[in-house]
C-alpha cells in the first residue's frame, strides 16, 4: 500500500508541475497514470479521482499564478461558471459509458491535447485586455462546451481552455494559461463532485497524488518562467511525449 501511495504521490507531482508550467495538458496524463502506473482498475474511480486532484493541484499553482499578477480574473470567471454546467452534464453522460470504451475515447482526446499544443499562437496578444460585453459573449458559449468536454473526459481542459481565452479575448498565451487555472480547478471539482456522489472516488490515494501535487506546484511555477522565452518548444516536446503516451493507450485498449 506504501508503494501504491508513493506512485500516486509522484503522478500528483509530475502533474502539478506540468499544470503550473504550461497551464494545461498535463492533467491528461493522471488517469493513465492512476490505471497503468498506479493499479487501479476501474476506469471510472481512475478518472473521478484524478478530477479531484487535478482540480485541488490546478488551485494550488492558480495561488501562485495569482501572486505573480498573471490571472486576467473577469475574463477568467466568465469562461469558469459558464464552463461548470457542462463539467457536470459530461461526468453525468461518461458515468454510463463502459469503462473501456470511455478510455478509447479518453486517448483520443490526449492525441487531440497534443495536436492542440504543437500549434503555433496567431499572435502574441494583449497583455492589458478587459473584459467588455463583446468579450463576453464569446467566452460564455465557448465556456460551456470546453466544460463539457473536461467533464465527459475527466480531465482539467486546459489545453481547450487557454486556446479559448485567446479566441475570446485576445490575451496573451502566458495569461491564458495562468487564467485557464481558475476554470480547471472549477471543472475538476463539478467533476469529480459527480464521481463522488456515485462513490467512485479512492480517498488515500487521492490525498496522495494531492500531497504530491503541492510539491511539484513550486517548480512548476520557476520553470514556467524558465521557459518564457522557449514555452513554444517546451510546449511542443511536453505534447510529442502527450501523444506517446495516447497511442499506446489506445493499443492496450484495442487489444483487450
Amino acid at each position: 500500500m506504501i508503494e501504491t501511495l508513493a506512485l500516486a504521490a509522484l503522478g500528483g507531482a509530475i502533474v502539478g508541475l506540468l499544470l503550473a508550467a504550461f497551464g494545461g495538458g498535463g492533467s491528461v496524463l493522471a488517469t493513465p497514470w492512476l490505471i497503468y502506473v498506479v493499479g487501479i482498475a476501474d476506469v471510472h474511480v481512475a478518472i473521478g479521482t484524478s478530477a479531484a486532484a487535478v482540480a485541488l493541484n490546478a488551485l494550488a499553482g492558480l495561488l501562485g499564478q495569482a501572486r505573480a499578477g498573471a490571472v486576467k480574473w473577469p475574463c477568467a470567471s466568465v469562461f469558469a461558471v459558464a464552463g461548470v454546467s457542462g463539467a457536470l452534464i459530461g461526468a453525468h453522460v461518461a458515468k454510463q459509458v463502459d469503462g473501456q470504451a470511455l478510455l478509447g475515447w479518453f486517448a483520443i482526446a490526449m492525441a487531440l491535447v497534443a495536436l492542440s499544443m504543437m500549434r503555433t499562437p496567431r499572435s502574441t496578444g494583449d497583455p492589458l485586455v478587459r473584459l467588455d460585453a463583446v468579450r463576453t459573449m464569446k467566452l460564455a458559449p465557448i465556456g460551456l462546451l470546453v466544460g463539457l468536454a473536461a467533464g465527459f473526459f475527466g480531465i482539467g481542459g486546459g489545453f481547450l481552455i487557454a486556446p479559448g481565452l485567446m479566441a475570446a479575448t485576445g490575451m496573451t498565451l502566458s495569461n491564458a494559461a495562468a487564467s485557464s487555472l481558475v476554470s480547471v480547478s472549477l471543472f475538476g471539482a463539478s467533476t469529480s463532485a459527480s464521481y463522488a456522489m456515485s462513490g467512485q472516488i479512492d480517498g488515500p490515494i487521492l490525498a496522495a497524488m494531492v500531497a504530491g501535487g503541492a510539491m511539484g506546484t513550486v517548480p512548476g511555477i520557476f520553470l514556467a518562467r524558465a521557459l518564457a522565452r522557449k514555452v513554444l518548444i517546451a510546449r511542443r516536446l511536453f505534447a510529442a511525449m502527450v501523444l506517446l503516451v495516447a497511442l499506446l493507450v489506445l493499443w492496450n485498449v484495442l487489444a483487450v
